[in-house]
């Protein structure tokens, strides 16, 4: 019965081609195309697998040693992204939560507990495969032979010459991570930066390090939510969010907007670097089960369409596309060499589970069309900006 489902499941794909090994080895082949990469059964599926979502039934298979994958990872992600109908199955869509439902207290309670879920997993675990600034973000590779620090520190330092900042500037960082771009923003530039987090792991490790670097006239963080800065009481020259636009949820689009046109200056300069897709299109089921509750992949144009009704006007957009595909792969490589203490600390099913979400993520960046953008704006028009990019990209 159990291997029936899943014929049918594999037979029902339209685009590419793959070859299932099931468990009594028996071969067979799906797909109007040559296969390029096989799944195989190391054992029956129990019968309760449900298929109604394949998504979460494969990712899970994968997590419980049930299946493995030989191959090109990306060529999964391919046929994934060609049969997209056969991939959601058959269950009605949740209804959404809108923001209209939601009060504000909510939808921070919410975002904190789904946050907490993922970061605070501990410093120990993400420094494991992360590089030394723990920047848990798209880097920005000058060159395939630049390292994850390198590739990281030239990121915040792209970020920082888009936003021109000036000594004694205020600038503000909303979900500030580890706090390395608003110390590095402190000490190059001169400003008096602000950067606020609701990690708890995050916070005390920023902390610490404003303190020893003897930094705590010039830098800030805050373990608050951004909701909560008051736009009377506070105002910042300049604004950037780096990976957090992710996390604020569909309905939630337009209090960030909202936010960082109550928080920035007239004429102030924005930098939003995120996530984008090519649609607005719900998250994958896996991902948001197991690695980013709540989380939503917004569409470029559904982004830059909030714009006007803030008062923001887009003065350049970056896509970081590939960056982000070699980011991941340089954090796969980190994580797998650190195999066995993973495993030993957390078990065999989460391990696996990482590693299928880091090689999976890298990639979907390659071969779906998922995108990661850095847009420049500013709130109302600025007159006074450099007539070209050149303090961007040639100083």
């Amino acid at each position: 019965m159990v291997k029936q489902v899943l014929h049918s499941f594999f037979n029902s794909l339209e685009k590419g081609g793959l070859t299932v090994e099931y468990w009594d080895r028996d071969v067979r082949k799906y797909g109007e195309e040559e296969p390029e990469v096989k799944i195989i059964f190391n054992e029956s599926p129990p019968k309760s697998l449900d298929f109604s979502d394949p998504m979460i039934a494969l990712g899970e298979a994968y997590m419980d040693d049930i299946i493995d994958f030989e191959g090109n990872f990306d060529e999964v992600m391919k046929i994934a992204k060609g049969n997209k109908k056969s991939f959601k199955g058959k269950k009605k869509e949740l209804l959404k939560k809108t923001s209209k439902l939601l009060n504000k207290n909510h939808i921070k309670d919410e975002q904190k507990e789904n946050i907490q879920q993922h970061y605070d997993l501990g410093n120990d675990f993400f420094s494991l495969w992360l590089d030394d600034t723990m920047s848990y973000s798209c880097g920005y590779f000058k060159s395939p032979e630049d390292t994850l620090y390198e590739a990281q520190m030239n990121k915040i330092d792209h970020v920082l010459k888009k936003l021109q900042l000036t000594p004694g500037e205020k600038l503000l960082d909303i979900g500030s991570g580890w706090g390395w771009l608003i110390i590095r923003a402190a000490e190059k530039y001169g400003v008096k930066a602000t950067g606020v987090t609701i990690s708890e792991e995050q916070y005390k490790e920023t902390l610490d390090r404003v303190e020893k670097l003897g930094l705590t006239d010039r830098v800030e963080v805050k373990l608050q939510d951004y909701l909560d800065l008051d736009g009377a009481q506070l105002q910042f020259d300049k604004i950037v969010s780096v990976g957090m636009c992710e996390h604020v949820g569909k309905d939630n689009l337009g209090e960030y907007m909202k936010k960082v046109q109550e928080l920035l200056v007239p004429g102030g300069i924005s930098v939003l670097h995120s996530i984008m897709g090519t649609r607005e299109e719900s998250v994958n089921s896996w991902i948001t089960k197991y690695i980013f509750p709540g989380g939503y992949i917004p569409s470029l144009r559904e982004t830059i369409s909030l714009f006007p009704e803030h008062d923001f006007h887009l003065v350049h957009a970056e896509s970081l596309r590939m960056h982000y595909a070699m980011t991941l792969d340089r954090w796969y490589e980190n994580y797998m060499s650190h195999w066995d203490t993973v495993e030993a600390k957390y078990g065999r099913r989460f391990a696996r589970m990482w590693e299928l979400y880091l090689k999976g993520c890298a990639a979907n960046f390659r071969v779906t069309g998922l995108n990661i953008y850095q847009l420049l704006f500013t709130k109302g028009l600025n007159n006074e900006l450099p007539l070209t990019l050149e303090h961007i990209y040639y100083n």
